[in-house]
């Protein structure tokens, strides 16, 4: 039996992670800037998440969502503390790509309208529906065909936005900065725009949150940057602390059109999962995670971009709190390998990014050994390319 592999091997095999840090099998100890995608964002081995999910499975680890359990009542109570009171209504789930293909049934299903719209560079996931609103043709094309009702705009501009989002429109789904795309910042211009753009034609506004939610871009979620209120919110990776599961908040305007039967997940809101987002969430509040996030991450993307500066193969260093990318004139591939091979484990993003998306708990001199790596890989790498 060999298991399937969707991602390339990088050669490297884990034998222990704790907080920022991750061991190989010969002890070598490096910094994890990759965190699985963003999901260790919390920390590897968080013990209070850790302690949680132990006492739940002494408990009751499984349980259909039509018997009550006391932790599903526990976790609505912490998520409260942390989701807009609009968003007071939520189905947990178990991946960003189940997420989104629940958002887009909910805005055909309340709306009763058929396109949707998303945005070039964007990426909501691989399964069907989310492959549909996912830019990449790589990804999408030996697929086809998909959910045929997708039009994509351009990602920050606003011009375009009143040709492409129309009163034929079910549902809008964006990332307010795109990770899989290239951690592509959207404007508040843009972001403004096309909220106010999806309520003029009566669609409903979905924002993903799968990466940006839960403390990574110093706020608890990136729609506190912008000022905006989706109908929809999705969120993922970071929310459980390691634990897989996902998240549609909603509001009770859309609850009211559903009925019983339209979704539906055999592990959603499973018992283990609640206790690991409960325990998560309490400590997104109590070690006051988006603030420690939004000083760390100001301090790596200001000493990125002071010490790579003078590199002609840098073009931008991007992004928010600790989601940054460093946008290259070449494929990241050389200097993702470089860095591995001296401590540092980091991933591409888009065709060109090599991206960084460290836990929260990340220190002063974790950021100095980072950016020391960065710099001398770049300038290794740069020496073949001129």
């Amino acid at each position: 039996m060999r298991l399937i592999r969707f991602y390339s091997s990088r050669g490297l095999r884990i034998v222990k992670a704790k907080d920022q840090y991750v061991w190989d099998v010969e002890g070598r100890k490096y910094l994890d800037m990759h965190t699985c995608h963003g999901v260790a964002f919390l920390g590897h081995s968080n013990e209070y998440i850790i302690k949680a999910i132990e006492e739940q499975l002494r408990s009751v680890d499984v349980a259909s969502p039509s018997f009550e359990v006391d932790v599903r009542d526990e976790v609505i109570n912490a998520l409260s503390k942390v989701v807009p009171k609009r968003l007071g209504n939520v189905a947990l789930l178990n991946s960003g790509s189940e997420a989104t293909e629940l958002a887009l049934k909910l805005a055909r299903r309340v709306s009763r309208r058929k396109v949707f719209v998303a945005f070039t560079g964007s990426f909501h996931g691989r399964t069907f529906g989310a492959l549909s609103v996912t830019w990449n043709p790589r990804y999408r094309e030996p697929f086809k065909p998909l959910l045929s009702d997708v039009r994509f705009c351009r990602f920050n501009d606003v011009e375009g936005l009143d040709k492409c989002i129309n009163d034929d429109v079910a549902g809008v789904i964006i990332e307010l900065i795109q990770g899989e795309g290239g951690v592509n910042v959207g404007s508040k211009s843009f972001i403004k725009a096309v909220e106010s753009r999806v309520r003029e034609v009566g669609a409903l506004l979905i924002v993903d949150e799968v990466q940006t939610g839960f403390g990574r871009t110093g706020e608890v979620w990136a729609i506190n940057h912008y000022g905006i209120n989706p109908d929809i919110m999705t969120a993922g990776k970071a929310l459980g602390g390691g634990y897989p599961v996902s998240a549609v908040f909603t509001t009770d305007e859309v609850v009211s059109k559903l009925v019983i039967g339209d979704h539906g997940s055999t592990y959603g809101a499973n018992p283990v999962a609640c206790a690991a987002v409960k325990a998560a969430t309490e400590v997104l509040i109590k070690d006051s995670v988006p603030t420690k996030a939004s000083l760390m991450g100001r301090e790596l993307m200001d000493l990125l971009t002071r010490e790579l500066s003078g590199f002609r193969i840098v073009k931008e260093v991007r992004g928010m709190g600790l989601m940054v990318g460093i946008d290259l004139r070449i494929k990241p591939t050389k200097v993702l390998r470089c860095m591995q091979s001296k401590g540092v484990l980091a991933l591409r993003a888009g065709t060109t990014v090599l991206r960084l998306l460290p836990p929260y708990m990340i220190n002063h001199e974790d950021i100095r050994w980072c950016v020391e790596v960065v710099k001398e890989c770049i300038e290794e790498v740069s020496k073949g390319v001129n």
